[in-house]
């Protein structure tokens, strides 16, 4: 195991690159209800069928949710493993804060539009537009 993947800062960048992704979080929370359809995964946000295949293939990947294949009638189901299962407190909470704090979240972004109106921003300057 290298040095680097025991520093807590990694494994937390690693958490919210994770949590970044919006339809990983909407799939995690779709499958909490217990094994489901590849359609029926797909229905609640209206994901593309390539960004969802991606989504489920990733979580596999990392054994966060497992894949059935059904013969007859052919079937596939989805559904979070045990690991995967973790998930769903921490995802819950994440989403109380943010049931919480939205508004708070919208006044902040309101000011800062307001504030940086007409201007160019990026990571180093703050510059007047049109100067």
């Amino acid at each position: 195991m290298c040095i680097v993947c025991l520093c807590p800062m990694v494994s937390a960048a690693a958490a919210a690159i994770w949590l970044r992704d919006k339809w990983t979080v909407l799939v995690v929370d779709t499958l909490t209800d217990g094994p489901t359809r590849f359609r029926t995964v797909r229905r609640p946000d209206s994901i593309s069928q390539k960004v969802l295949t991606h989504t489920l293939r990733a979580l596999e990947r990392d054994g966060l949710v497992s894949r059935t294949v059904h013969p007859l009638p052919l079937a596939v189901e989805y559904a979070l493993t045990p690991l995967g299962a973790t998930t769903v407190g921490w995802l819950e909470a994440v989403r109380d804060w943010a049931e919480t704090h939205l508004p708070e979240i919208e006044a902040a972004r309101a000011g800062y539009d307001e504030r940086t109106a007409g201007m160019i921003l990026d990571d180093r300057h703050t510059v007047p537009q049109g100067k």
